[in-house]
Parts: structure tokens; C-alpha cells; sequence
């Protein structure tokens, strides 16, 4: 069954492939203020030019390039606290807010415009399913300190609270809170019905 997420994240993966690097970093430039010293963006930077970098053939041409990303990989994590492998599929726009114990397991699809602050989780959530990894819509705004496990999906334009810990599915346009998370209703939506 695909679902929601699924279906964005595929668009995203269309429109991210007619971009070029400097097209993809210029627009991840502009998402985070345009601040070249922000570690979000140079975490996202350096994303981009793992992935970039795995299209060049042949093995031998590619050979220095995987050695400079390797070496500006493990900078970014040493230094800013970010592991983002460059096998994370990440949509268009995406911002880390800020450093610090954020992980982000290499099979995770993150959208467009989503937001990942400092101490987020998204991992597996069971040893013997290792490639288990979150997927996330687009415009989703994680909070600080969340963790999200497990071959899950969040929808589109969803919250996930600071500190929450999310195991199931957020469907689009909603908002988990606690531990473990659950979804709560808005003011909003209360005045609406």
C-alpha cells in the first residue's frame, strides 16, 4: 500500500534529481537564512555532495571525491553533532535549526521543507530490523530532543512535539506529543467542529 508520505517523498525525489548541487545548495543556503556558517546547512551542504558525488564514474574518477566526503562527513559529525549520511533521502528546502545530537539513520526519506531540530532520534526501532527507518512527509517540524523509530510514516504538515517518542504512524496535519507520543487535538480544530 503506498501511502501519503510516500507519494510526496517520490515527487520529492523527481524534483530533487533535475537540480544540480549548486542549485541544490544554493536553495539549502536560502532555507537556513542565508547563513553559510549555520551547521545545519553545512551538514545539508555536505549531504548533497555525497550524493553528488556517488554519480561519477567511473569508480577511479569518484575515488578523491569519496575521500573528501568522507573526511567533511565525519568533520560535520565531530564537530556539530549531525550525522546525516548521504544515503538519506532528503527532500528540497530541509532546515536542521541546530546542532547537536541529532541521528539520522541512512534509510530515512525526509520532504520538503521539514525541520529537524537539535537532539532528534530517526532510527530503527528493533536490532534484528536494522534498515527500518522513519519516513517523513513534507513540511513536517520536528521539536527538540523527539525520537521517531521504527519503519513508520509521518504525514505531511505534521508536529512532533519536543521530547516525544514516536512509534506509530502521524497522520497529515497532526500533532504528537509525550512519550509515547500521541496525537492531540488543536485549539483550532476544537472551535472548528
Amino acid at each position: 500500500m503506498v501511502t501519503q508520505p510516500d507519494l510526496a517523498l517520490d515527487a520529492n525525489r523527481s524534483e530533487s534529481t533535475t537540480l544540480g548541487l549548486w542549485q541544490q545548495i544554493k536553495e539549502d543556503w536560502t532555507a537556513h537564512g542565508r547563513d553559510w556558517t549555520k551547521p545545519g546547512f553545512r551538514a545539508v551542504a555536505v549531504h548533497r555532495f555525497g550524493v553528488w558525488r556517488m554519480k561519477v564514474e567511473p569508480k577511479l574518477l569518484r575515488a578523491p571525491f569519496s575521500i573528501l566526503y568522507r573526511s567533511l562527513y565525519r568533520k560535520i559529525r565531530n564537530t556539530y553533532g549531525i550525522e546525516l549520511p548521504y544515503t538519506v533521502e532528503l527532500g528540497r528546502r530541509v532546515v536542521i535549526e541546530h546542532q547537536g545530537a541529532i541521528v539520522i539513520h541512512g534509510n530515512c526519506l525526509i520532504g520538503d521543507d521539514s525541520i529537524i531540530r537539535q537532539g532528534v532520534t530517526l532510527g530503527n526501532r528493533y536490532l534484528e530490523r536494522p534498515f527500518d527507518a522513519p519516513k517523513l512527509g513534507s513540511r513536517v517540524n520536528v521539536g527538540a530532543g523527539a525520537k521517531i523509530f521504527g519503519n513508520i510514516s509521518i504525514g505531511d504538515d505534521a508536529n512532533i512535539g519536543a521530547n516525544a517518542v514516536v512509534l506509530s504512524d502521524i497522520p497529515p496535519g497532526k500533532t504528537a506529543v509525550g512519550i509515547p507520543a500521541k496525537i492531540i487535538e488543536s485549539k483550532n480544530s476544537q472551535d472548528k467542529s
